[in-house]
């Protein structure tokens, strides 16, 4: 049996009017420093932002949310926040922001699967009615 891994992550979140504070959850990032994962999962229901904010430009808001993965993935594609080492990376991405896309506080958890995880945070956190 496997031993389980400890692991950190955070919702990732758009909070189109920022002075609201309302905000929907689009993706989360789970980082395991033991398993060398750094992944993240997006999804964005555009049907809950256009009720918090129909101006919003859906497209451009997965545009952002896309480059969340692949900062995660890293590679030449990911530019210099890419090339940093995973837990830097993970830091970078979960760091305070007032911006339209931003991420919970940073949450710890035990699995020993980090992607099935990440999937299973997807499922419940960011889609439950999909479930």
């Amino acid at each position: 049996m496997p031993v389980p891994s400890s692991f950190d992550y955070a919702i990732v979140r758009v909070v189109p009017r920022v002075e609201r504070e309302e905000f929907i959850n689009a993706g989360v990032i789970l980082f395991c420093r033991s398993r060398r994962f750094l992944g993240a999962r997006i999804a964005l229901d555009r049907q809950r932002l256009a009720m918090l904010d129909s101006r919003l430009d859906p497209e451009d808001v997965e545009r952002h949310l896309a480059l969340i993965p692949l900062l995660c993935a890293g590679g030449p594609a990911s530019g210099p926040i890419g090339q940093l080492p995973l837990a830097d990376r993970f830091h970078w991405l979960v760091s305070p922001r007032s911006s339209i896309i931003q991420t919970s506080s940073v949450h710890a958890g035990l699995c020993t699967d980090p992607a099935a995880m990440l999937n299973h945070l997807l499922e419940t956190v960011v889609c439950p009615t999909h479930s």
